[in-house]
């Protein structure tokens, strides 16, 4: 692949390390030409988020937290100093207390469920709402799912439910943005080792059965994610809009 998203701007938010899902998009992206935006919450990460942003070859590297207001419109204010127009949106973000995901998911906490599904799932409607005037040529909006919105996944408890929500805010997204050539799609990205996914209980032995019941016999790779990511935010994927696609080795499709 070369150039496919030449003289594009994106944005990607949830660059926390190398492991993580959001650095192999932001990477992909720069493969491609894209002008690379990233943003950090706090200064507790800015250090290491600026180093990887050096890394990447970020044009800037931007402080907002998603869940504040505020910094969401001081975010669009130095964009649209600086950038002429922005094409992607990488929404990357998702959060739980551990707590809540290693006891019975009835016993969630009530601020807990709503910590979730306000990081993971209303931060997309945020951001949206916030960045959709400075694509004023169309674009592309993405964010990352797991199987565990639409299945039971063992130990995966309120973050399922918070994913259950961010798919649904994909598809109203999808609809009320069209109308401005904005195209909003979540990938659904099979287990990968990232540093929030240790903190899911017994994560090892999801690795261990998807590998052994996946079509392709092994689990997915951030590369194949971040590879998606590019597809929908290029011209290539102009006709895709208000969908989850998989990429898992096929693990989706699996019964019994």
């Amino acid at each position: 692949m070369s150039g496919l998203l030449a003289g594009k701007t994106a944005l990607v938010a949830g660059v926390a390390n190398r492991w993580s899902i959001a650095y192999s998009i932001a990477a992909a992206f720069r493969r491609e030409g894209a002008t690379l935006l990233l943003t950090y919450q706090g200064e507790r990460v800015r250090g290491q988020v600026e180093e990887l942003g050096a890394e990447l070859g970020a044009a800037r590297v931007l402080n907002c937290d998603v869940t504040n207001d505020a910094e969401l419109e001081a975010l669009v204010a130095v964009l649209q100093a600086e950038f002429p127009k922005l094409d992607a949106v990488v929404h990357s973000i998702a959060f739980a207390n551990k707590e809540d995901l290693s006891r019975p998911f009835s016993e969630t906490s009530r601020d807990g469920y709503l910590l979730s599904q306000n990081v993971s799932a209303y931060s997309l409607v945020a951001m949206s709402r916030a960045l959709a005037p400075l694509m004023s040529e169309g674009g592309a909006i993405l964010t990352l799912t797991y199987l565990g919105a639409t299945r039971v996944v063992e130990n995966y408890n309120v973050m399922g439910v918070a994913k259950a929500a961010l798919e649904a805010c994909v598809r109203y997204l999808a609809a009320e943005l069209g109308s401005q050539n904005i195209r909003v799609n979540a990938i659904s990205a099979g287990p990968i080792k990232t540093a929030s996914a240790r903190g899911i209980k017994d994560f090892s032995k999801v690795l261990d059965a998807v590998a052994a019941h996946a079509p392709l016999k092994r689990n997915c790779d951030p590369a194949e994610v971040a590879d998606t990511a590019v597809f929908l935010a290029s011209s290539l994927g102009r006709g895709v809009t208000g969908n989850t696609i998989f990429v898992d080795a096929g693990f989706q499709i699996m019964g019994l």
